[in-house]
């Protein structure tokens, strides 16, 4: 999981969906009437969706195991919980199958006063929770919501596992080959892998690895000095800290950010 910023819904899809909120507050505001609105708000949902889309990390990637393609809209908090939150935008993250159907489900636990104990990326930055071993693909969990998150969405599955190691293999090798392109003024090609970069799944393993780049002793950590320098010019690059006539400068944080033209480069 990364921490994902929520974009704000448009005058027209909030009304759209207050409407429909209201139509399952007259039908008594049963788990019922919120999946039979559901199912027949065809509209707000395709509203829903197309702001998810633009939300979610990588392309299209669900926004909690971040591998594969986000298919479901699902709601946090469950519709048979909360009914009256079935077309709240802020209750709307997009989830893989696997994750929503065959891992959370229902599942919404809370501690004794009533707090949800499952991260919500658009909420919480998940490294507050959960730290991730890039190399071996595991979470560890920080805190007890974090222990929540990782049973809920078994997002130390062993598929996930494996494919975090091989995203880790592929970013680093893809860090530095930027790198050389940077130093060898190649732009077109440290363009192509700066987003290449940002459109990987397991965008998780992508800010691990920044995150080990800006630790003491970068190079030890990460096995190799060649790469420790890798990550420390894109870091500088993130932060703006790099010529003016840079490539980076002016690399984009989220996939929301990308130009239309570049979000689909092979």
């Amino acid at each position: 999981m990364i921490p994902l910023r929520r974009p704000p819904a448009s005058g027209d899809l909030l009304r759209l969906c207050a409407d429909r909120t209201e139509r399952i507050r007259q039908l008594g505001a049963t788990s019922k009437a919120a999946q039979e609105q559901w199912k027949a708000g065809t509209e707000a949902k395709a509203g829903i969706r197309e702001l998810l889309v633009r939300m979610a990390p990588g392309v299209e990637r669900c926004m909690y195991c971040l591998d594969s393609v986000g298919t479901d809209i699902d709601h946090f908090e469950p519709k048979s919980r909360r009914p009256l939150r079935t077309f709240c935008w802020h209750n709307h993250l997009l989830a893989c199958s696997r994750c929503n159907s065959n891992y959370k489900r229902e599942e919404y636990p809370c501690d004794d006063f009533g707090q949800c104990l499952l991260i919500d990326p658009s909420v919480d930055d998940p490294a507050d929770h959960l730290t991730l071993l890039p190399a071996s693909g595991e979470f560890e969990a920080l805190t007890r919501k974090g222990e929540e998150t990782l049973r809920v969405f078994g997002l130390n599955r062993p598929e996930l596992l494996l494919g975090r190691q091989d995203a880790y293999i592929g970013c680093c090798d893809v860090m530095t080959a930027w790198h050389k392109n940077m130093l060898m003024d190649e732009v077109e090609g440290a363009r192509r892998r700066a987003y290449a970069l940002h459109r990987e799944p397991f965008a998780d393993v992508l800010r691990a690895l920044e995150d080990l780049g800006r630790l003491p002793h970068a190079a030890l950590l990460l096995g190799s000095a060649e790469l420790a320098e890798a990550v420390a010019a894109w870091l500088a690059a993130r932060a703006g800290s790099v010529p003016s006539d840079s490539l980076t400068r002016t690399l984009p944080a989220t996939r929301s950010e990308f130009p239309a033209n570049l979000r689909a480069l092979p």
